[in-house]
């Protein structure tokens, strides 16, 4: 093996390796962007479902309670749609993040 294919190896491993830590880098990033953002929901779900609770037991009419809990099941339902939105474009920018330091690789190997 000669001394230029040896240089050659470990230019490709060390910038192999560089690449690996970017991508885990952003990894990291995503994933605890995506933890605050399920913190902040979990939150905010528990804070809607308790003032719910309350507005359901000062109801005066079961009509009146019925028309809270109409409320705060659109309201939980419109709530989750959005969060599941939001969490998918997380994981999709995680994904493409992740990927970024690998795409110089891929268009050396083609």
């Amino acid at each position: 093996m000669s001394e230029t294919t040896y240089e050659e190896f470990s230019k490709y491993g060390k910038e192999f390796a560089d690449t690996g830590l970017k991508s885990f880098a952003s990894l990291s990033k995503g994933a605890q962007a995506i933890a605050v953002e399920a913190s902040e929901y979990t939150k905010n779900s528990l804070e809607a479902g308790s003032a719910a609770f309350e507005k359901l037991l000062s109801a005066k009419t079961f009509e009146e309670a019925l028309g809270v809990q109409a409320d705060y099941v659109k309201q939980s339902y419109e709530s989750f749609v959005a969060e599941a939105t939001r969490f998918g474009d997380l994981y999709s920018e995680l994904a493409r993040e992740a990927y970024k330091p690998f795409e110089g690789i891929v268009a050396k190997a083609r």
